[in-house]
C-alpha cells in the first residue's frame, strides 16, 4: 500500500477512536431516527427527508466503509 494512502488511513483510524467522532455519530443517529413518517407533509418535503436520509446515513456508515476499504486494499497486497 502507499504510504500516503497508509498515511490517510491512520489519519481516518485516529479519528475514529476519539470522543468527538463517537459524539458526532451518536448525534447524527439521533437526527437520523428522529424522523417521523406523520412529519412529512407533501412530495417535496418527502424528496428532501428522503436526501437528508440518505447523506446521514452515508455519513453514519463512513467508518465502516474506511475499514472495509481498508481491509480489502490489505488483503490485494498480501496477494
Amino acid at each position: 500500500m502507499d504510504k500516503d494512502i497508509e498515511q490517510q488511513y491512520e489519519h481516518f483510524f485516529n479519528t475514529f477512536v476519539t470522543e468527538g467522532w463517537k459524539q458526532f455519530v451518536e448525534d447524527l443517529s439521533d437526527i437520523y431516527d428522529g424522523y417521523r413518517i406523520e412529519d412529512i407533509k407533501d412530495d417535496i418535503h418527502l424528496a428532501s427527508v428522503q436526501g437528508e436520509r440518505r447523506i446521514l446515513n452515508m455519513i453514519l456508515n463512513f467508518e465502516d466503509s474506511i475499514r472495509t476499504s481498508y481491509d480489502t486494499l490489505q488483503e490485494t497486497d498480501d496477494d
